[in-house]
């Protein structure tokens, strides 16, 4: 342990509430912290598996001058938090990652911006604050193209796909706030992911690259690893790296990509925190990727970031999924998760399911769908 490092009992504060701060949480535990949760609503999954709360705004001075009081070291839990709030508890207290990495990652022109600048490809983009520049957009990038709010945008939230001229006022005018952000459009083979953890030493610890596939713009299912050539893996854990060293990271960086038709690999989005394409590590590997978060915070050492074996992850979305509940918990091989949400609305994720397969022997199609049991069918028909 460094001479820095967090001793045990100490208190991690993590600001949100949600399921990626509370397997958080749980990893903690394990490392013998206490975690300590800011959030504005009240039994939330985080609460539920932590030391205590400061229910509260992200941005109300009172509520984040409490919460700091109660911890030792800081962290997030998702992105669309304030920046501006960040900043008054850096001053009381370390903060990781900075509020610098965090305004960098919400909003999508910096951050497209932060990647290009770094060397790295991404799909083609230009800003877009008035109607004549969308057009003139367009006219550059083509169409069909993606017109996206800059932030709070996830889960296909604040985007619309441009298929026509005539979609372009009414799109314009319905996607607040503004500049925007249009995207050309990428012949791409796969989406990808690659999670890396940075300690304030420099070193680091990344993940194998995982292939993600989607359903109505929510992630379905991970592939754990990534059906992909050796180089063009290599190729996005050097990215990745490169990513965390550029934006002098402490924690844990997630790098959304596509695999271009060609093999070329691009940079979609960065996300400074647990990723939900990472869930199969909890099961797949010695180390997953929330102690690898808590490890980096709390200035411990990071292990390799191996898996001991394959897995296939499926998101558990809203409530037809929640309804196959009694027969996922009965079907053998399947490692279930649940994230303590009392309401299963559309849309929403209430946990996620994990399969294991030997190292090297994920199979193919047909046999991860007969393996997921009853959330085969989705596993089969899921698509971008």
């Amino acid at each position: 342990m460094t001479r820095h490092a967090l001793p045990p009992n100490a208190t991690i504060g993590i600001v949100g509430g949600g399921q990626l701060g509370r397997m958080s949480a749980m990893a903690a535990a394990r490392l013998g912290y206490r975690c300590y949760i800011l959030t504005p609503e009240p039994d939330s999954p985080g609460q539920q598996v932590s030391a205590g709360i400061t229910l509260g705004e992200f941005e109300d001075p009172a509520a984040l001058r409490d919460f700091a009081a109660h911890v030792d070291v800081i962290t997030f839990e998702f992105e669309n938090v304030s920046a501006e709030g960040l900043d008054l508890l850096a001053s009381l207290k370390p903060v990781h990652p900075s509020p610098a990495v965090l305004r960098i990652s919400q909003d999508r022109i910096a951050e497209k911006s932060f990647v290009n600048a770094a060397g790295v490809p991404t799909a083609p983009w230009r800003p877009v604050e008035t109607l004549a520049e969308l057009q003139a957009a367009v006219a550059d990038l083509g169409l069909p193209s993606i017109l996206k709010t800059t932030r709070l945008g996830y889960d296909g939230r604040g985007q619309t796909r441009l298929r026509t001229p005539d979609d372009l006022a009414p799109a314009f005018e319905a996607l607040l706030p503004r500049p925007l952000i249009l995207e050309g459009l990428v012949d791409f083979a796969c989406e990808i992911s690659v999670i890396v953890a940075r300690g304030a030493d420099g070193a680091m610890s990344a993940f194998d690259a995982v292939e993600n596939r989607h359903r109505d713009h929510i992630l379905d299912l991970t592939f754990a690893p990534a059906r992909i050539p050796d180089a063009t893996a290599a190729e996005a854990q050097r990215i990745a790296r490169l990513l965390a060293e550029a934006l002098d990271l402490v924690g844990l960086l997630a790098v959304e990509m596509f695999v271009a038709s060609d093999g070329r690999v691009l940079v979609n989005e960065i996300a400074p925190r647990p990723h939900n394409s990472g869930h199969w590590t909890i099961d797949a590997c010695p180390v997953s990727q929330f102690e690898l978060h808590i490890r980096a915070i709390a200035g411990l050492p990071l292990p390799a970031a191996v898996r001991h074996s394959d897995a296939v992850m499926k998101n558990l979305v809203g409530p037809a999924e929640m309804a196959l509940w009694p027969e996922i918990v009965a079907t053998p091989g399947l490692i279930p998760h649940l994230y303590g949400k009392a309401e299963a609305r559309a849309g929403r994720k209430m946990g996620h399911v994990n399969r294991l397969f030997p190292r090297g022997a994920l199979p193919g199609e047909y046999g991860v769908a007969a393996a997921l049991g009853v959330l085969g069918t989705a596993a089969a028909d899921s698509e971008e």
